[in-house]
């Protein structure tokens, strides 16, 4: 075993081969035992926050004799809260311990979320779903700074895509699970949509609660790994500059979260995960309504609905896979044309297909790349909390597009925006591109014009020896 060769006397640091054996043996602990975890979670947070649109066609919107209108205002009532909890909440996230933190989260909102269910009026709808982005709005950018700090940066793209594409298998399972829990109808004295939020809601409370003694605070505290191992992670993600060398820099300066919110890669992301936003936000929250325009009905709606999502899980590995941020961005354009110019029922269907896969699939590499261009720790964290809130910002947007803007079945003004905001993802994508090209280019003939020593201290990203991910 290669811990009997790093037992050696004398032997401080692993050999070539025992560090092989180690790159091996500690990523797969992170793989398996850290991984699934982050993504059950954020698989729930879609599930409780999403599923209201499955709620809304068994039944829940007629039984609760409100407008669309005023279904549209909950869902924004939602994303306001949510906005303002996500900047906070990742600078703090280190001081309180992501461990105590993102599990507090889970079980609050879990409650929440279940509590829908005995909503019988507008008023308490708009209070359970304030409350219920309140306690949800700093767990995916908590999420995505957590797991920077356990991956090195070339390792980071394909772990945040292996949870976010939990969010388009939550469309599909919500759907399925709909399908299922709406004949629960009469249970209990209650309906059928009141049985979604019920069930979802306890078995996230339930998780919430396991989740306090599963999560590890940092590497460093991960009773999973070795002290061997330990110490290889740590060494590894200082040397890939995942983490400072020093904890001492990392500590809260509003100078920080300045340099991150002024920062040109991050601006040109922000734009371009605000438009994701608009799309991301508007399939999850109204794909099975789209659906249910086209012709399919009840339980039909929610098992159509199902297919899409799947497509979408599918293309987001593959586009981490191959660190593409670009392609995917033409499947939207290709996707919303077709549902403009088409009349067809199934013409319309198939684009879905299209549209929800670019969407998808462009969330992580582009969330991926303000993490791994942003360092130190305040200014990665602020900058993953800057993109989200853009993101967020734009799921406002959504749902008055496809809520009220744009009535449906042909949702057509929103269908024109989405095509104009897909082409300006990949115009700003690539604005972006060249930027970093042209910075790392600058750095690189300054490495040879000056030593490493001579530079200034503090300087994150800005340093010459901190190359640009492109």
């Amino acid at each position: 075993m290669y811990m009997d060769a790093l037992n050696k006397p004398g032997q401080d640091h692993p050999s070539e081969r025992d560090s092989a054996i180690l790159e091996t043996a500690v990523w797969r602990k992170f793989d398996t035992r850290l991984l699934p975890m982050c993504t059950a979670v954020y698989l729930m947070s879609f599930f409780d926050i999403n599923n209201i649109a499955n709620a809304r066609v068994a039944g829940m919107q007629a039984a609760l004799n409100i407008s669309d209108y005023q279904f549209t205002v909950a869902l924004t009532l939602t994303l306001v809260p949510y906005i303002a909890m996500e900047l906070p909440s990742n600078l703090i996230l280190k001081r309180v311990g992501p461990d105590r933190l993102l599990p507090a989260m889970v079980a609050l909102w879990g409650i929440i979320a279940a509590m829908q269910g005995f909503v019988t009026g507008y008023t308490g709808l708009l209070l359970c779903r304030f409350f219920l982005g309140l306690t949800q709005g700093g767990l995916l950018p908590g999420l995505v700074l957590y797991l920077s700090s356990f991956y090195p940066r070339e390792r980071l793209q394909m772990r945040i895509s292996a949870f976010f594409s939990s969010a388009s298998l939550t469309g599909a399972f919500t759907g399925l699970l709909a399908a299922g829990i709406i004949h629960m109808d009469g249970i209990g004295g209650k309906p059928g949509w009141a049985w979604i939020f019920f069930i979802e809601g306890l078995f996230t409370f339930s998780f919430g609660i396991s989740s306090f003694f599963i999560f590890p605070r940092s590497p460093e505290s991960a009773r999973f790994l070795s002290p061997e191992e330990r110490y290889y992670v740590i060494s590894k993600l200082k040397r890939s500059r995942a983490i400072s060398e020093d904890d001492g820099r990392d500590v809260f300066s509003w100078v920080e979260v300045l340099r991150a919110f002024c920062s040109p890669q991050v601006l040109l992301l922000i734009i371009v995960t605000f438009f994701n936003g608009v799309s991301v936000f508007g399939l999850a929250l109204f794909e099975i309504t789209i659906v249910a325009g086209l012709g399919y009905t009840g339980n039909q709606a929610q098992l159509m609905s199902v297919p899409p999502f799947v497509l979408a899980f599918i293309a987001s590995m593959i586009s981490a896979y191959f660190s593409d941020r670009d392609i995917f961005s033409f499947w939207c354009i290709i996707g919303f044309s077709m549902f403009y110019a088409s009349t067809s029922q199934h013409v319309r269907y198939a684009s879905l297909f299209l549209s929800m896969t670019g969407t998808y699939a462009a969330v992580p590499a582009v969330i991926t790349w303000i993490v791994n261009n942003s360092a130190p720790h305040i200014r990665r964290a602020s900058s993953i909390a800057f993109g989200f809130v853009a993101n967020c910002s734009g799921g406002i947007l959504a749902t008055w597009l496809l809520g009220s803007l744009s009535p449906g079945p042909n949702f057509t003004a929103a269908t024109i925006a989405y095509i104009v905001m897909s082409t300006g993802m990949a115009l700003f994508s690539l604005l972006n591109l060249l930027y970093l090209s042209r910075e790392n280019r600058a750095k690189a003939e300054r490495r040879l014009s000056m030593a490493k020593d001579d530079e200034p201290e503090h300087l994150g990203d800005r340093s010459a020896w901190f190359v640009y991910s492109l």
